[in-house]
């Protein structure tokens, strides 16, 4: 187990450093001149020269390359060309209200996916069954900003029971709030929605091809239900294509997302991120694209060492 982290923590040093090279390709090719809206669009050539020699832009691209790499090595991401924040900071305080909105749809997609996939493949052609695809379905097909609207428009406008966007005050951790748990359903269940579609599908397509098995078959040749033979036997043996898929799902949710974070006015790392290039803020989308590269390699770090615990046969 040891090895296997010590190996997977050393691989995540050259994926990082690709990530790294490639941001600051993309942004460096990127048109436009980032001294500018240090600047302002009105100033001065005299001013502009200034201003590249402060931040180093006027030195050759190896060097700042190398610089940038230096800084990397070192956790810092330099200073926001438009908010003049340490980028670290904001990219931290985005992943932290991030964070909740992300677990808080891996936790209730999760549980509908696993639901209604367990559902659909013990009543295999049955009208529940039908129910369950086309609910996976349309999770799957609908648009997460209109899945959004539809849930402000209903829950939030016509029977305000929640509220309309927006992070909320909740308890505070230092200089930093939990997120109102009022504020935190609507968004989560836009999140949810999505992901438990892909979930149910998965997990029933993993029970029928577990329940074919010989195990089961022995199971029930031993008296054993259909019921209990699918809960005591077949669902632990299918939960590894499960959990990756929740991991993935949780990765890709700590990435920012950007359309939810957007229609319910949610202050997170996506929503950093995409005001960041629109204003061409180039070290915060450098920052935040390396810290979310490094946390989608310990999401599935921890995904591969969740397979130790579920299939004892993978620890040799």
């Amino acid at each position: 187990m040891i090895a296997l982290v010590v190996r997977r923590l050393l691989w995540m040093i050259p994926a990082v450093w690709a990530a790294a090279t490639l941001v600051w390709i993309f942004m460096f090719l990127i048109p436009g001149d980032p001294a500018r809206i240090l600047a302002g669009q009105r100033a001065d050539p005299e001013v502009l020269e200034k201003v590249r020699a402060e931040w180093g832009m006027d030195q050759p691209p190896p060097v700042r390359y190398g610089r940038f790499l230096w800084k990397v090595v070192h956790f810092d991401f330099g200073t926001s060309y438009v908010y003049r924040l340490p980028v670290s900071e904001m990219i931290f305080k985005g992943l932290f209200h991030t964070f909740f909105l992300a677990a808080a749809a891996t936790v209730l997609a999760a549980a509908a996916g696993i639901f209604l996939g367990t559902l659909s493949a013990s009543r295999r052609g049955s009208w529940l069954d039908g129910a369950a695809l086309a609910f996976s379905t349309a999770g799957i097909s609908l648009p997460t900003f209109w899945v959004g609207m539809m849930l402000m428009l209903i829950f939030a406008s016509w029977l305000g029971w929640f509220p309309v966007s927006g992070y909320g005050e909740g308890p505070a951790i230092g200089t930093l709030r939990l997120p109102g748990l009022a504020n935190l359903v609507l968004p989560s269940v836009t999140l949810a929605f999505f992901s438990s579609g892909y979930l149910a599908r998965v997990t029933r397509a993993s029970l029928l091809e577990e329940s074919s098995q010989e195990y089961a078959r022995a199971a029930r040749a031993r008296g054993l239900s259909p019921t209990a033979t699918l809960m005591r036997h077949v669902l632990p043996n299918s939960l590894l294509p499960i959990v990756t898929l929740v991991g993935l799902h949780f990765g890709t949710l700590l990435g920012g997302a950007i359309a939810t974070e957007t229609v319910f006015n949610w202050p997170g790392v996506g929503t950093v991120i995409y005001h960041a290039l629109n204003s061409r803020d180039l070290p915060v989308v450098e920052g935040g694209a390396i810290a979310l590269t490094a946390i989608f390699l310990l999401v599935n770090l921890a995904v591969d060492i969740s397979y130790t615990l579920l299939d004892p046969r993978l620890r040799r």
